[in-house]
């Protein structure tokens, strides 16, 4: 009696350039199999960094104005500012564990915290640096303290304070990899998941999307920058 022989299976397809025996730095065989991974990864990184910044503004233009208000106190807020920028992630995070728990808010405040140092300074630097004379005008004309700080003296300040905003942002999309600590790093997952496992593509592919993320974050605020401001590109053109 014939004996049917089973049909031989033909082996998997491998990446060819991160399989097992492959490990190269780029692969785009990694992008199209990995891009749902790159892409959570990036929401996340996105998502955390706009979190702590919008944390970081609203928690730095009330001191900001403090330390205009009150010069006595300047020197302390600045410096406690700078002081929290100093403790290292390694120690801040597992400070506010306990509060918030291993969760995104760990590091969203951790980050907005950070920010502080330079969103104060670039607020502070802004408000301080309105002309007297301007003030004082307005002060004549009836405005009241209210609405000489947001028809006044905020948008004459706007360029330095974002000038401020666009330091923070890069930075702040820098520290957010940090999160890894907690699981809630954003691409900084996939950076530390391709440092321990020597997985190239992984690694090169994260870090160049986190540069990508800070360069698209910095040129969309230049341009928020341009079109709420448009009187200090016109003085320069004219």
């Amino acid at each position: 009696m014939a004996v049917t022989l089973p049909a031989a299976t033909a082996p998997p397809v491998q990446p060819t350039c991160y399989n097992a025996l492959t490990n190269q730095w780029f692969c785009l065989d990694y992008l199209k199999d990995r891009h749902h991974d790159l892409t959570t990864a990036m929401i996340q990184h996105l998502q955390i960094t706009a979190a702590a910044l919008v944390l970081g503004i609203l928690i730095a233009f009330p001191l900001a104005l403090v330390a205009r208000r009150l010069p006595w106190l300047r020197g302390t807020i600045l410096g406690t500012s700078t002081a929290i920028y100093t403790i290292p992630s390694l120690a801040l995070f597992p400070l506010l564990v306990p509060f918030t728990g291993i969760t995104a808010t760990t590091v969203v405040i951790g980050l907005g915290l950070y920010a502080l140092t330079i969103l104060v300074r670039s607020m502070l630097a802004g408000l301080t640096g309105v002309p007297d004379e301007v003030r004082e005008s307005a002060t004549g004309l009836g405005y009241g303290r209210t609405r000489l700080l947001f028809r006044v003296e905020l948008p004459l300040a706007l360029p330095v304070m974002m000038a401020g905003l666009r330091v923070a942002t890069v930075s702040t999309v820098a520290l957010t990899t940090v999160g890894t600590l907690v699981s809630y790093g954003g691409l900084g997952n996939l950076i530390q998941d391709g440092v321990t496992n020597n997985f190239k593509a992984e690694l090169l592919a994260a870090s160049v999307l986190c540069v990508v993320l800070a360069v698209a974050l910095d040129a969309l605020i230049v341009g928020v920058q341009w079109t709420i401001t448009p009187w200090t590109h016109r003085r320069r053109t004219s």
